[in-house]
């Protein structure tokens, strides 16, 4: 499903404790939930005869485990951005929002209950979303990296995140937002890659680790061998395609464990905030580390069908070693459409 990529801000009194990590208590609306109409077909339907590989569908399957991963990294974004749910300039009147690979529906629903005035859509290729939800929002069942049918203008802010190893054509993609957003709206990117790095060479290549090695290889390959990469920061796609899609007043912003631009995997660094964001990004991948790898590694890939269970055993080794610091990027970037039509 194209995003997981990834919900309800959480203030410092309501976070869980890092020995038991949970969001379920992140999530309690303060407008009235309403039921939630059945997932609209109006736009681009799904092609039941498509497989996942064929239509670039991101590769990960929507279980239950992947579901909550899903809301858990929302929560530890939330976290890392001091719970805003965007870093454009938007206003806060704006009358229409597009989320765009709602996944669970977890960052519509908070941002419907923080603006009740605005008509929020989520779209997805799966009906995962919840039956509650607040008044102003509904969801959509659609297929973003084919022809969006939104007529032209129509939203002032366009939100996608998460969308890695679902896009074939990135410049094409964000083509759509430009004609889907309104003349001065706003589209924002939120995107991260699997692969995984370290500061102090504790996260190599030379096999020693897991991480850094046959991991972030599965990545790669399996990126190049769908044609929908899975390198989306180390190929500066995100900018790349806004900028030819023709948005102005571009901007990013990078976060990391020790500096901007990185997420922990697990709660070593220093500073307590980004322990405890580490502490859930760890979770959220340990949890589900099957979830991650096994489409890529037998479909894509078909490497060693033997050799898979010793892989995972290394990753779980690698994430619970306290001499390892790995972490992995994430970037925001945000452009405006101008005003006026550049010819």
């Amino acid at each position: 499903m194209p995003s997981p990529p990834a919900p309800a801000p959480v203030s410092s009194s309501e976070q869980a404790t890092q020995t038991s990590p949970s969001v379920a208590d992140a999530n309690t609306p303060e407008q009235p939930l309403e039921p939630a109409a059945p997932p609209q077909l109006d736009h681009e339907t799904v092609d039941d005869d498509d497989s996942a590989l064929s239509a670039g569908v991101y590769p990960i399957p929507t279980d239950e485990q992947t579901l909550e991963n899903f809301d858990l990294m929302h929560h530890f974004l939330t976290l890392l951005t001091d719970d805003k749910l965007y870093l454009a300039p938007i206003k806060d009147d704006v009358q229409k929002v597009l989320d765009v690979g709602t996944g669970t529906g977890i960052w519509a629903i908070d941002y419907a209950d923080e603006h009740p005035n605005t008509a929020v859509i989520g779209t997805d290729l799966s009906a995962v979303q919840p039956d509650w939800v607040p008044p102003n929002l509904k969801f959509e069942i659609d297929d973003c990296t084919k022809p969006w049918t939104w007529n032209a203008n129509t939203f002032d802010f366009v939100h996608m995140r998460y969308l890695f190893g679902a896009i074939r054509d990135w410049t094409a993609l964000f083509k759509e937002a430009y004609n889907a957003v309104k003349p001065g709206g706003w589209v924002e990117s939120c995107e991260t890659e699997p692969m995984t790095h370290s500061d102090d060479g504790t996260v190599t290549n030379d096999g020693s680790t897991a991480l850094g090695g046959t991991w972030d290889k599965m990545f790669i390959e399996g990126g190049k061998a769908t044609g929908c990469s899975l390198s989306v920061l180390t190929e500066d796609l995100q900018m790349k395609a806004m900028k030819e899609a023709g948005f102005v007043d571009i901007q990013e912003t990078f976060y990391k464990a020790t500096v901007p631009g990185q997420i922990p995997f697990g709660s070593w660094p220093k500073d307590p905030k980004m322990a405890e964001i580490g502490q859930y990004a760890k979770l959220s991948l340990e949890s589900d580390l099957v979830g991650y790898s096994q489409m890529i590694w037998h479909e894509v890939l078909k490497w060693p069908a033997e050799e898979y269970q010793i892989f995972l055993m290394q990753v779980r080794k690698d994430l619970r070693n306290k001499k390892i610091h790995p972490y992995f990027k994430v970037r925001f970037v945000w452009g405006r459409k101008p005003e006026t039509e550049q010819k």
